[in-house]
């Protein structure tokens, strides 16, 4: 009885694995991310405006976008663990290359560079974590993976605003090139020989195969959730700012603050992802209570605790449901998986670039009063699309 029991029993999570794919969540995502306490610094060392280097966010977000999709469906070509160990070196290269840049031209060069190698590793790696845990597992492990994302806002700016400091911008990409290498070796050892993430697939993959209706409302949905969590990551800082005057200083705990909540949400919204088994309707359920989340914050500020507080909420909320959305969305055939995922990775850039777009419109035209309705909507919007997802049958 105890040996039939035991069968029943899920596999123990590959714990070594999902530490290294958190290594080079936040590796990648820190690349880009932890650019924004230099950007002065930056502007004046290359000899150009500000706002030019801060378009360097825009080009790393297209490339990063157009090589999660060719990086998805080449791992499921020619298995993940060529890409999950070459991205991460690739990326340690190009961040050294642009802290020897000379002008602002290789920077760029350099750091579009470097968006291609994070795209093609970030979909490949949640590939890789769903296809060695059970089902029941799925929402855990990949909530794990992407808090290393979520950390990047917690510990990878704060860092990188201190250790730039001593050592300059130039200095905080070396140390980042070597962290990077650290999880190219990292992913080298726990990515085995023989596993289904090394090995040829039997079939080949197509994104005609890929993209069933299901896939499609889901990435979709997905392209809601990103503008909606975009338009408060990009600017809540600068909604802070402009609404109670505060410094450059004083914005930094509300961050941190900011940051934990999306820590934890997406820690716990992996726990929800496994214990209740309809994922898109947790999914729907977390959209819909953070559109409500959206327009208290944005249109009701009588005092800065308020909102810190309601933008704690509305970050967990919007994280509660992004394991599941993900769990479900990776319930394809294992010959497709990657390239699933990898289209995730080319639809969240589109949501990233398209929160930038639509905030700096809405700040023109309404101020940030207008950033209210607009969640609310796409976040409903969201939250219907995983509904309608529902009633179709996963592969």
């Amino acid at each position: 009885m105890s040996i039939l029991a035991s069968r029943a029993l899920p596999p123990g999570m590959p714990w070594a694995l999902i530490a290294a794919a958190c290594l080079g969540s936040f590796a990648t995502t820190s690349s880009g991310t932890t650019r924004a306490p230099f950007l002065l610094d930056m502007a004046r060392d290359l000899d150009v405006s500000m706002q030019l280097v801060a378009n360097l966010v825009s080009l790393t977000s297209v490339s990063w976008g157009v090589a999660s999709a060719f990086g998805g469906w080449l791992s499921d070509l020619i298995g993940r663990r060529p890409l999950l160990v070459v991205s991460p070196f690739a990326l340690a290269l190009c961040l050294v290359a642009q802290a020897l840049a000379g002008s602002f031209f290789w920077v760029g060069v350099w750091a579009t560079v470097a968006g291609a190698c994070c795209g093609a590793f970030t979909g490949v790696a949640f590939a890789e974590v769903s296809g060695r845990v059970a089902d029941s597992q799925r929402g855990r492990a990949l909530g794990w993976v992407m808090s290393g994302q979520s950390l990047t806002l917690l510990i990878g700016v704060p860092m990188a605003a201190a250790v730039g400091s001593l050592i300059g911008w130039r200095g905080w990409l070396i140390c980042l090139g070597g962290l990077s290498l650290v999880a190219c070796v990292s992913l080298f050892a726990t990515v085995g020989r023989g596993t289904a993430g090394h090995t040829r697939p039997t079939v080949r993959p197509s994104f005609r195969t890929a993209l069933s209706p299901r896939v499609l409302g889901l990435l979709s949905s997905g392209i809601a959730e990103r503008i909606c969590y975009g338009l408060a990551a990009v600017y809540f800082a600068t909604f802070l700012q402009a609404t109670y005057h505060l410094s450059l200083i004083e914005v930094a705990l509300p961050l941190a603050v900011f940051a934990i909540g999306n820590v934890a949400g997406t820690i716990l919204g992996g726990q929800l992802a496994d214990r209740l088994r309809d994922r898109l309707m947790v999914f729907a359920v977390a959209m819909a209570l953070s559109a409500a989340a959206a327009l208290v914050l944005f249109l009701w500020h009588p005092s800065l605790e308020v909102s810190v507080a309601l933008g704690f909420v509305y970050v967990l909320l919007n994280a509660l449901g992004r394991p599941s959305y993900m769990a479900a969305l990776a319930a394809v055939p294992e010959d497709v998986r990657g390239t699933v995922l990898g289209l995730n990775g080319t639809t969240a850039s589109v949501g990233w670039v398209g929160a930038a777009a639509l905030g700096a419109a809405i700040i023109s035209w309404d101020g940030f009063d207008g950033f209210g309705p607009l969640a609310a909507v796409l976040a409903l919007l969201g939250a219907l699309g995983a509904l309608l997802c529902r009633r179709m049958t996963a592969p």
